[in-house]
């Protein structure tokens, strides 16, 4: 189940909860029992390296994606 970040206006706290994601808009009260809180936008890790080279462009082709022919053919 997807974890979604909250900051409360009334007190500054910052607090996490776990929903559906059907529920992700739905209100959360704070945990001190405030209900004017904002969902906060939380950036997604996602694996991989960074530094990893790019592929080369096939030749003839117009190089990487699959709309550019890259799987396509």
């Amino acid at each position: 189940m997807p974890r979604y970040e909250y900051r409360c206006r009334t007190c500054g706290d910052t607090f996490e909860l776990s929903r559906p994601m059907a529920e992700s808009s739905a209100p959360a009260a704070c945990p001190s029992g405030h209900d004017d809180t904002v969902k906060l936008l939380s950036t997604v890790a996602v694996g991989g390296s960074a530094s990893a080279p790019a592929p080369a462009p096939r030749a003839g082709g117009a190089g990487g994606g699959c709309c550019g022919g890259g799987c396509c053919g």
